[in-house]
């Protein structure tokens, strides 16, 4: 059986599409999966069971992705095709079977929207496959430090107006260590892509080198998930790093302000999200509710918030 997947290109949007991939692979045990998606999300479907391969989907003028995506795709015979992206493409393709999702209900999580795709009422939620290697990567960055409890931080995003201030992450960190027992020892990491090493600087700058580990730059999506799924805590803004957390089982704070929490809240038993005193419809009026290069809009998110919120996804409510 042939089944070509079509998901988002941005990391975020991809991940929370990985639960209907999973209910594929689980429902149709021998299918061979082509996955089209964007270059910066690719990473992130390697393990997926039955791949036989990846359409990286490069936006060009003209609607030039599609058209290759089309070309590339028209001759297989398929069994079906789920396109997550609400494409005319699918119905263009010759295949036995065709799932098309379009946006019903705005004001719900996106993986609430997404529950009857392929079929049924429950929601699905993301699934990211790791490989023995994955593990290892992540046996090797916290090696004899695998006992400790593990902070990490996700100080960037791919938008400006959503980046939480770089001091204030750098002060929750200390309140958390100095305030809760549990994490007194704790290792931090950072987490973040490439060309977002000056942003989480400042950051790494203020942890100890001995207990400071790096993970800015270009590594794997699937390494990071496995160091991801160690954590004892993840702190992060709305973003890619932050979806990858809460889909490898991580507890999960996600930071918002100028975005939805309703649609794209971190999703699992273990996440929780805190938000600006401002409402994203006050932000959105915001001059600096533009495309980068812009302000951050998170100014309204106090340390004091986010440090109550940590507390109480950790079920640890006594300080010292």
């Amino acid at each position: 059986m042939q089944i070509l997947f079509i998901t988002s290109s941005r990391v975020g949007d991809a991940i929370l599409t990985t639960g209907i991939l999973k209910y594929l692979v689980d429902h149709y045990k021998t299918a061979k999966f082509t996955i089209a998606c964007g270059p910066v999300a690719k990473g992130l479907f390697d393990n997926v069971p039955g791949l036989e391969a990846i359409i990286t989907m490069r936006k060009g003028s003209l609607l030039g992705h599609w058209r290759r995506l089309y070309f590339s795709t028209f001759l297989k015979r398929w069994d079906l095709v789920v396109d997550l992206r609400g494409s005319a493409i699918a119905w263009f393709l010759p295949t036995k079977k065709r799932v098309i999702y379009k946006k019903k209900n705005k004001k719900i999580h996106r993986i609430e929207d997404m529950q009857n795709i392929p079929n049924g009422n429950t929601p699905h939620s993301p699934y990211i496959w790791l490989s023995k290697e994955n593990k290892k990567f992540a046996d090797d960055i916290l090696g004899e430090r695998m006992a400790q409890a593990l902070i990490i931080i996700g100080p960037t995003a791919n938008w400006g107006a959503k980046i939480w201030d770089a001091d204030r992450f750098s002060n929750l960190v200390h309140l958390l260590t100095s305030n809760f027992r549990s994490l007194q020892s704790a290792m931090i990491a950072v987490v973040g892509g490439p060309g977002e090493e000056l942003l989480a600087k400042p950051i790494l700058d203020a942890i100890p080198s001995g207990r400071r580990i790096d993970l800015v730059g270009a590594i794997p999506f699937l390494d990071v998930a496995a160091v991801l799924e160690r954590a004892t805590l993840y702190i992060g803004n709305d973003s890619g790093l932050m979806h990858l957390s809460a889909a490898v089982g991580a507890p999960t704070l996600g930071l918002f302000g100028p975005t939805r929490e309703a649609n794209y809240r971190p999703w699992g038993q273990r996440c929780a999200y805190v938000r600006t005193i401002e409402s994203f419809e006050q932000l959105s009026r915001h001059p600096d509710f533009r495309p980068d290069p812009t302000n951050s809009l998170m100014g309204g998110l106090s340390v004091e918030t986010v440090l109550n919120a940590c507390g109480e996804l950790l079920s640890e409510t006594g300080r010292n």
